[in-house]
């Protein structure tokens, strides 16, 4: 048990952008009421982090007349983000799915992802039927293409199954490059050059032409695009994009790395 103990701190040291910042509550606070919201938007934290990461977005969100919840994705101790990107993703389903149920009138749903959270809210709208309630995702310095960091992880996959996902070429990734993304749904990478945990190229989208799906660069660190204003500004846009009416068409498959 000492062993796996001083594993676990080495690889918590090597990847310290992953770690949560501030407390680690992760009791549901109800600060928003569902019931016939027209602009409902779900926040998804990353990988080895808690919902608190997510509270100055959550604050501005809701500052600007959306309405904010977030989900806890915890595994290891009921806290951090380490369980399989797929396994969340069906947990994610289950709890949308509820959601509705309990507030039918609210409007389509848009989720925001953050790194690994965005991993899970693409696999969720195109492998799990997710598109039928969200009209857009936007993600946040999200590894689309995996991440060499991962490997930094091993050690601790164990209890961390999401490790191997993220790595470049995972099974998992292939399965969610495997075939088109669905036309309803807006798809936004928001990235950076700077972010030392989703290194470009990796969360650069290939369009193929398709105008909903879009990459916007910005200038942050990994943990900033959570903090920073101008970052939020550009999210804030591109939520505005999303609620105007649009003719959806069929886009293509996301694959590749190569800029718009």
């Amino acid at each position: 048990m000492g062993l796996l103990a001083r594993i676990l701190r080495k690889t918590a040291r090597s990847t310290a952008e992953w770690l949560p910042t501030g407390r680690t509550d992760v009791r549901v606070r109800k600060l928003t009421t569902l019931d016939g919201h027209p602009r409902p938007v779900l926040l998804l934290h990353g990988f080895f982090s808690t919902r608190r990461t997510l509270d100055i977005l959550e604050a501005r969100l809701r500052r600007d007349g959306y309405g904010v919840f977030t989900l806890n994705l915890g595994g290891l101790r009921k806290a951090y983000n380490t369980r399989g990107i797929d396994d969340l993703a069906d947990f994610v389903r289950a709890k949308i799915d509820r959601i509705y149920a309990r507030h039918p009138g609210m409007g389509p749903l848009t989720v925001v992802g953050h790194s690994k959270g965005g991993l899970v809210a693409a696999y969720y709208v195109k492998k799990l039927g997710g598109w039928r309630r969200v009209r857009a995702v936007v993600t946040l310095g999200t590894p689309f293409h995996g991440t060499g960091r991962a490997w930094l992880g091993l050690p601790i996959c164990a209890i961390a199954p999401s490790i191997l996902q993220l790595l470049p070429g995972s099974g998992f990734l292939r399965r969610l490059h495997e075939g088109r993304w669905p036309g309803q749904v807006r798809l936004v990478s928001i990235w950076s050059k700077r972010d030392h945990l989703a290194i470009w190229p990796s969360p650069v989208l290939d369009p193929q032409g398709e105008p909903e799906i879009r990459n916007v660069e910005v200038d942050c660190l990994h943990f900033e695009f959570l903090t920073r204003q101008g970052i939020y500004a550009v999210l804030r846009r591109e939520l505005k994009a999303a609620e105007a009416p649009a003719e959806f068409v069929p886009l293509r498959v996301m694959s590749g790395g190569r800029r718009r």
